[in-house]
């Protein structure tokens, strides 16, 4: 099996390196605007370098990885699939929610594989709470928690590009509330504040968020997001019933102190970040491709679970910005 890599960034190059290390992969063609830098992740994986999109389709690949800035997402989807090449991206799909739908009815319409990014689905706790849901342990679904809380703020020259704390942080939370609880979003409202930077607040941004959903079974949902949780990096999600609650992300990595006494809780180093955190994850969603490109495999995360997602970020960015409550069908339509 032969795999394109497009974009030599952190992740990039971390996904380059997982594919050259897996025994089904016999080459990994990496492909960078920078050439001086694939030919340097290449070099280190021991892989060879495209000099552009062009050349790295005419080695064809068997399916191809995108890793590049997020501007260029849409095309080089687009690109892939006119090419008739399996192709896993990164989220988001595209810049804008337009954007998005027209990549997603293209790629949908090719008939073409295309898996995107989101790696909570292969989340070893998140999988168990969706589990646990399913097979009734926790009995009906009453009500769940989320929460994606960052150590440290991005750079100020990233946060007027993100998107905002709904599609760029907040985004994991609502797909992967809609993959463990196997229902739809029906309205969201969400509350932020302005604590820390004044970059966030001249983005039209926040650093501090609060979200209520409410699942298309009535099931009520709360979310909250940091941009300051100087204590370590912490994603939660909690599932709640009438029988049980099971929790994901609650280990002695947890950067959370009990007062309880005689309580010693966490017993280890809290996360630094996402990377490692979500490091099984990551390396988990990438074999599932593999999956797909050489069986045929279903795909986890399709473009169409992503718009879905995206639907729900929508909806809460419209929220906070207007103080009222907002239908998934408004933003739909």
């Amino acid at each position: 099996m032969r795999l394109g890599v497009i974009g030599t960034g952190r992740i990039g190059s971390q996904h380059a390196a997982v594919l050259a290390g897996r025994s089904e992969v016999d080459e990994v063609i990496v492909c960078d605007v920078d050439g001086t830098r694939a030919r340097a992740v290449a070099a280190q994986i021991g892989g060879s370098a495209a000099e552009g999109t062009g050349q790295l389709y005419a080695a064809r690949p068997d399916g191809v990885l995108i890793a590049a800035p997020t501007s260029q997402h849409a095309d080089l989807i687009r690109e892939a699939v006119r090419a008739h090449v399996p192709v896993f991206c990164e989220k988001p799909v595209a810049q804008s929610l337009a954007e998005t739908v027209a990549t997603v009815e293209e790629a949908e319409a090719s008939g073409v594989a295309v898996q995107i990014g989101f790696q909570r689905r292969f989340d070893a706790g998140c999988r168990r709470v969706r589990e646990a849901i399913a097979g009734g342990e926790v009995g009906e679904l009453r009500r769940m928690h989320l929460m994606t809380c960052d150590p440290a703020p991005p750079p100020a020259e990233y946060v007027p590009h993100s998107g905002g704390i709904f599609r760029d942080c907040h985004i994991h939370d609502f797909d992967i509330l809609r993959f463990v609880s196997g229902r739809e979003v029906e309205s969201v409202t969400a509350l932020g504040a302005n604590r820390g930077a004044d970059f966030f607040a001249a983005a039209g941004d926040v650093d501090e968020s609060v979200v209520l959903l409410t699942l298309d079974d009535g099931t009520l949902v709360t979310m909250q997001g940091s941009r300051y949780n100087g204590a370590g990096y912490d994603v939660r999600l909690e599932a709640a019933g009438t029988q049980g609650t099971v929790m994901a992300g609650l280990s002695g990595k947890t950067p959370v102190r009990s007062t309880e006494p005689g309580v010693v809780f966490p017993d280890d180093a809290p996360w630094a970040g996402f990377l490692e955190r979500f490091a099984d994850a990551y390396v988990a969603e990438l074999v599932a491709f593999l999956d797909v490109v050489g069986t045929g495999a279903p795909v986890v995360c399709t473009p169409r679970d992503a718009l879905e997602a995206l639907y729900t970020a929508e909806a809460a960015d419209l929220s906070r910005r207007e103080g009222r409550t907002v239908r998934i069908a408004e933003v739909r339509s």
